[in-house]
């Protein structure tokens, strides 16, 4: 039973009075390069509302970026976490450890694709995990190179920067970056030149080869994908591409990592996205959804490549913290006991089959695509040429914005709506927040 109210109230024009006061105290402490998707200052949330300083009740079609998948105040979290705070608050897992870090791995290790024996070191954000699946995969492997996708996202750091395909605003005079990055193009198929059918296999083939020719497979430490495409656009792979990589990286002795940090933890419908054509990965890199909120991530994969690094090799003071291990255990614990794996389901049965009604209405939906809730729609002025309509998307946020729903941006062209529900959102507040998309749609 949630402790806020399960519906959208606006009250005040937002942002509200109270929320502009605290923006204007914000923009005289806080950084500049710090961005708000929408500046209204959170009092509460729970389940599928954010309730602001003001009293407005906002229905949570982002939930912080795929992270309050169990809802922003899950009772098993905060049970948990609260009495981990309790007993001590850190001694550092690397100085004297503690059960809950332990726990957590042996949950991983359950939890992700494969029955072999598998390890997990704990970090704090999703670019610390790519960071540190790079170097255990160089470790193990002793080459260099790395290769990533055309609209993939892996971090803000040095490193993850490179690895990073879109310019602004990840990069931008930010530079020099990390070398031996290689960049070859993604199942993008939507947007593939000889349509989505073909897309897969023509795709793999043309990565494969620029790997091939360009660098050289016996070069290559790592091959990094998100198996769902999350700030490039919500792109789904086509069919059969990610299994081609998967075994031209086993074929040639290349560590396959799957980026489930925005797609992991039942937010496709599945424990993590790569499950969906049997891929198997090398190391899985965790994050966002895997806490309830708390900063916690995790690389998990086999066992001889996770112990390819040396003894202090891999680390960090805050890592694996035992709040945010206990948090993860209690956003686990959810999961399973409330099947969100079924909910995701759902929200994508109900999210697909509204959002195509409106595809029929409004020639601006270029394309619906994701799985579970994780789903998204590409805005164009031209569904013929599918020119990228990024107008709109700015357009439309805003106007759900003004009526209580939070929605999110994103995509390589900034033209693609995505909706990121917690899964515990009831039934009636989804298709509310629906209604108010449509509406928005209408208006544009």
């Amino acid at each position: 039973m949630s402790a806020i109210p399960q519906e959208r109230r606006v009250v005040t024009a937002i942002p509200g009075p109270k929320s502009q006061e605290l923006q204007a105290r914000r923009l005289s402490a806080v950084a500049g390069g710090v961005g708000s998707v929408l500046p209204v200052f959170t009092a509460r949330a729970d389940g599928g509302i954010i309730e602001d300083v003001d009293g407005n009740r906002l229905i949570d079609f982002g939930s912080g970026i795929a992270v309050t998948t169990v809802g922003a105040s899950a009772e098993a979290v905060v049970r948990r976490a609260s009495a981990q705070l309790a007993d001590f608050t850190h001694t550092c897992f690397m100085v004297t450890p503690y059960e809950g870090y332990v726990e957590v791995c042996e949950a991983l290790a359950e939890l992700t694709p494969g029955d072999h024996a598998k390890k997990s070191a704990l970090f704090n954000s999703g670019a610390e995990a790519v960071e540190n699946a790079v170097k255990i995969a160089r470790a193990y492997t002793k080459r260099q190179a790395v290769v990533v996708f055309d609209h993939g996202y892996h971090g803000r750091t040095n490193l993850t920067m490179a690895l990073t395909a879109k310019n602004m605003p990840y990069k931008h005079g930010f530079g020099p970056f990390a070398p031996e990055v290689y960049r070859v193009p993604v199942a993008y198929g939507y947007r593939w030149p000889s349509g989505p059918d073909n897309c897969g296999p023509e795709a793999a083939a043309q990565a494969i080869d620029q790997i091939t020719k360009q660098i050289g497979p016996d070069n290559v430490a790592a091959i990094i994908i998100e198996p769902v495409l999350g700030e490039g656009g919500f792109i789904e792979p086509a069919k059969g591409f990610l299994p081609a990589v998967a075994r031209f990286a086993k074929d040639h002795g290349i560590v396959f990592v799957a980026d489930e940090i925005q797609s992991g933890f039942c937010r496709t419908g599945q424990w993590f996205a790569c499950e969906d054509e049997g891929i198997v990965p090398d190391l899985i890199t965790t994050a966002k959804g895997i806490a309830g909120g708390l900063p916690l991530s995790a690389v998990t994969g086999r066992a001889e490549i996770m112990d390819a690094a040396h003894a202090g090799g891999l680390g960090g003071t805050y890592g694996g913290n035992p709040v945010a291990c206990a948090g993860a255990l209690g956003a686990i614990e959810t999961m399973r006991e409330q099947d969100l794996n079924g909910k995701a389901k759902r929200i994508e049965e109900v999210m697909k089959g509204r959002l195509s009604a409106m595809a029929e209405k409004f020639d601006v939906i270029g394309d619906i695509r994701g799985r579970g809730g994780m789903i998204a729609i590409e805005l164009v002025k031209d569904r013929a040429t599918k020119e990228p309509n990024a107008e709109a998307a700015g357009a439309l946020a805003k106007a759900c914005h003004a009526e209580g729903v939070l929605v999110l941006t994103c995509g390589t062209y900034g033209n693609v709506l995505r909706f990121l529900p917690p899964l515990v959102i009831g039934e009636d507040l989804l298709n509310e927040g629906l209604d108010v998309i449509e509406t928005a749609l209408a208006g544009v």
